[in-house]
């Protein structure tokens, strides 16, 4: 990518939020557009970032014997009379609707009976049981108070994932696979998260488990062994039954000892049983040729919550110990590396051309600062903004071919020529 083309000037970061450094820089470095209270814009960095952290998900959910589909997000409001839900969201305001003379619709907040009416179709006999159908889609919450900018939004990019079982043994199996998968999906991501229990809310159901992240920053309270991980969200507390209810499905019985901690919650995964093949008589004919209902799962991940957990994670600081910028993961950067040449030296400039065309050619994604009329310092300071792992000065400095690449996370140096850089990169 040419700095140039991109139509970014120098970036000048002022009055940092200091609950959400991350994603205060990318909306003053135009990485993030607010077009309104939870409505955001993504550009393309930040972009690539989230389609990075999808091609994670779908690779790792298709290994676990998943089925990638996709949903519309406008749907009719029958479908949600049908299973009971639609006066709820309506009535508390989450819901966002559409009258016309063809009809009246709905955006969807949340993706039960969409998929259930999808399955249907598909499983219809034993025959084509266990199976699980996910997606990644927008959807939409008319959230009144909106928070920490990606983390709460209006509208927002969503893994979910549901499984269909014969009987209550298979759901809980397919509940343990997807579990598993969810921990290796951030697990590449660099994000160490917790599996702790969770009441079920709105979605309904037998058990829960929310993927929390630790963070000052996030909104939910749980108690955590930080010895042993086990942990519950506090909202489980408020149930009449919890002690019982957390010693029967979790092994939870003392939490005496359990330590508080703000987290921020980026997965949730469920098993709801026959809820919504009650309500929407989801059934498929058994192996004595009778109508039975299915066992459902239920399995999300906030997308754009976690790029925007991701990237407040990946915050560094100058020297002066204020947030300056990112280094994000080398796994997950979309840009490996930023070439910064002296625009003033024509010499530099073509090395930097030749640079930049060997590695696309080496299918390698860099960044080329051609800007004019900006010094090679203030460059610098943007190409830690923009978050790439490493950083080719080629000025004054520089001795003939021999390049120094820069660790933007570490500061260390290393020297190579142009064949060493690309096996450095690679």
């Amino acid at each position: 990518m040419r700095l140039s083309k991109t139509g970014l000037g120098t970036i000048k970061l002022n009055n940092i939020d200091e609950m959400y450094p991350g994603q205060s820089i990318l909306l003053q470095s135009g990485q993030l557009v607010q077009f309104g209270a939870g409505i955001f814009a993504y550009n393309n960095i930040p972009l690539l970032v989230k389609r990075r952290l999808e091609e994670i998900i779908v690779k790792t959910l298709n290994k676990y014997d998943c089925i990638e589909v996709l949903l519309p997000t406008l749907q009719p409001d029958k479908m949600w009379k049908d299973s009971g839900r639609y006066d709820g969201y309506v009535n508390d305001g989450t819901m966002l609707t559409v009258d016309s003379n063809k009809g009246s619709f709905c955006l969807a907040p949340t993706a039960e009976e969409a998929m259930l009416e999808f399955a249907r179709e598909k499983l219809k006999t034993y025959k084509t049981l266990p199976a699980t159908f996910y997606q990644i889609g927008e959807k939409y919450r008319n959230e009144i108070r909106t928070r920490g900018y990606l983390l709460r939004g209006k509208c927002f990019p969503m893994l979910d994932a549901y499984s269909f079982d014969k009987d209550e043994e298979g759901m809980v199996k397919s509940y343990n696979n997807l579990r598993k998968a969810f921990l290796e999906i951030f697990e590449q991501l660099g994000l160490k998260v917790m599996p702790i229990a969770a009441d079920n809310g709105a979605i309904g159901g037998k058990k829960s488990e929310e993927f929390m992240f630790k963070s000052p920053m996030g909104e939910d309270k749980i108690l955590v062994d930080q010895n042993t991980g086990i942990g519950l969200n506090t909202e489980i507390l408020e149930r009449e039954d919890y002690k019982e209810y957390l010693e029967k499905e979790y092994g939870i019985t003392d939490i005496s000892k359990l330590e508080e901690v703000r987290t921020i919650e980026l997965g949730h995964i469920f098993q709801i049983g026959l809820k919504y093949s009650e309500m929407m008589n989801g059934t498929y004919i058994n192996q004595e040729g009778k109508q039975s209902l299915y066992y459902m799962g239920c399995y999300g991940i906030g997308v754009s919550r976690t790029v925007a957990t991701l990237y407040e994670a990946c915050v560094i600081n100058d020297k002066n110990n204020n947030p300056c910028g990112f280094a994000l993961p080398k796994n997950i950067a979309p840009y490996k590396i930023q070439i910064i040449p002296k625009i003033e030296d024509a010499n530099k400039v073509e090395f930097a051309e030749k640079i930049y065309s060997t590695l696309k050619e080496n299918g390698i994604d860099s960044i080329l600062d051609d800007r004019e009329n900006l010094s090679i310092g203030a460059k610098i300071k943007d190409a830690k903004v923009l978050g790439t792992p490493y950083v080719l000065v080629l000025g004054d400095k520089m001795e003939g071919e021999i390049l120094e690449v820069e660790d933007i996370k570490t500061g260390e140096k290393s020297s190579m020529d142009l064949n060493g850089l690309m096996s450095f990169l690679k």
